[in-house]
């Protein structure tokens, strides 16, 4: 670590910021005299000091130490620099934290907000693919050996790519994979919610109930038919739907779910109120407190309605 590199960063960074040395010696909460010696190679800054004079320069530590390096606009913008070429968490959490900072402040320009979105997309990249490596993980570990994880990765992953504009993509593959396989009930009910997460509910309401013609007692279906016909403000189907959903599989809750939100949707709140109280009933028997919390709390909105 050389010294001398450490005086001359100190020296070119302040020129690019346009500090005098007495300013820079007022925000560090030091003599002007301090920040001379530094910048003369006579002494070096108080270790405790560089992760301020750090973000002073919008540089990082290390940078003070780097030859031909460049002020950034400031330390959030250059830990965005970071989270590019690392795609670590870690470096984005530390990115995220110091522009919100800014965005508190009155300091944020038009390019920071601008570089925070930027922030957010790559973020959102690296997490989308992820979340398309896992997914896939799962759905071919659990293929031959546990079908409803399969099933759960998948609907997932419909969900995800949707969300990403792919919606076609999955139509493609599972009307191809149903055509291969016409009595595989875990494929339709795939294609099902391929059209139901396109919002493509017109279409989805005819697959499915071509679905429900050939099984007749798969929850699944059910459970989208129900939801499908909320879409389509088709209410009295919807809980005609849910209800054979539940009879078909009791500890299929998803059914219950959606009953419950569409209760509130239509104003209905003291059937949503006890919807949501069922719901919760059902958790603590199997001892989910965290996900009671969750429609214990939709209880108690309801109750203001009541």
């Amino acid at each position: 670590m050389n010294p001398n590199i450490l005086a001359d960063n100190l020296k070119k960074l302040r020129t690019e910021k346009n500090y005098t040395q007495e300013q820079v010696a007022e925000i560090l909460g030091v003599s002007p005299q301090a920040v001379s010696r530094w910048e003369c190679r006579n002494t070096l800054p108080d270790a405790l000091l560089l992760p301020e004079i750090a973000k002073l320069y919008g540089v990082t530590i290390d940078d003070l130490f780097r030859e031909n390096i460049t002020a950034y606009q400031n330390y959030a913008v250059r830990l965005l620099a970071v989270f590019e070429l690392t795609g670590k968490t870690e470096d984005f959490v530390l990115a995220e934290a110091e522009f919100e900072k800014l965005f508190k402040s009155d300091c944020c320009s038009v390019n920071d907000l601008r570089s925070f979105g930027v922030l957010y997309h790559y973020m959102a990249k690296i997490c989308n693919e992820k979340a398309e490596k896992f997914l896939d993980m799962s759905a071919e570990i659990s293929k031959n050996i546990d079908s409803e994880n399969y099933y759960k990765a998948r609907s997932q992953k419909i969900a995800l790519l949707s969300e990403f504009g792919k919606s076609e993509q999955n139509i493609t593959e599972y009307t191809e994979a149903v055509e291969k396989n016409p009595d595989d009930q875990m494929l339709y009910s795939l294609l099902v919610a391929s059209y139901y997460f396109a919002k493509r509910y017109d279409e989805a309401y005819d697959v499915c109930m071509k679905g429900i013609e050939k099984f007749e007692d798969n929850s699944h279906l059910h459970v989208y038919a129900g939801d499908i016909c909320r879409e389509l403000k088709k209410y009295d189907e919807a809980y005609s739907h849910w209800n054979k959903a539940f009879e078909a599989d009791c500890r299929f809750l998803d059914a219950k779910y959606s009953v419950a939100f569409c209760y509130e949707e239509t104003g209905e709140y003291k059937k949503a109120y006890h919807a949501w109280n069922e719901i919760s009933a059902e958790l603590e028997k199997r001892g989910l407190s965290v996900e009671k919390e969750f429609s214990d709390g939709r209880a108690k909105e309801c109750e203001k309605y009541l």
